[in-house]
């Protein structure tokens, strides 16, 4: 078994569209999902703005593979500030629930930060919902830590 990742493809949309639509599945009925769903997520169906990410150059789409076989994705984007400093966002990071826990989500956000250091960031940004501690847990293990919590209250 053979873990890899690549810059996605035109011809990776419908897979990476699919796996959009997962992520966005999983999450919405966590603490926070519902409105992140409908305000952060990514919009379903997917390709057009997947394809908009693959046609920007303020933004990478990254394929996570087994076997040459996709089975994760990720997007980063930069972001000039005020100050001028430019920030790195990672908007989505999944990976296919029987795929996790092999290190494709390691290799994904390696080669995003990679590609935030060639467009100097001074800094990455991820959103993680509360109570998913498996995922905070994840990027905290990558050197991530809060920089801001949003308070909600439902209506």
């Amino acid at each position: 078994m053979v873990e890899g990742v690549r810059p996605a493809v035109s011809a990776d949309l419908p897979l990476l569209a699919a796996l959009a639509e997962q992520a966005v599945l999983e999450q919405v009925g966590s603490r926070g999902g519902r409105v992140w769903a409908a305000r952060e997520a990514r919009a379903v169906p997917a390709e057009t703005s997947l394809q908009a990410d693959l046609d920007s150059s303020s933004a990478v789409v990254l394929a996570g593979t087994i076997d040459d076989v996709v089975v994760g994705y990720l997007v980063a984007r930069t972001e000039m500030l005020r100050d001028g400093s430019v920030l790195g966002s990672l908007s989505d990071v999944y990976v296919e629930p029987a795929a996790r826990d092999v290190g494709i989500g390691e290799l994904l956000v390696e080669a995003a930060l990679a590609w935030c250091d060639e467009h100097r960031c001074a800094g990455v940004d991820a959103t993680v919902l509360p109570g998913n501690r498996a995922t905070k847990n994840f990027f905290e293990s990558m050197g991530f830590t809060a920089r801001a919590i949003t308070v909600h209250r439902a209506r």
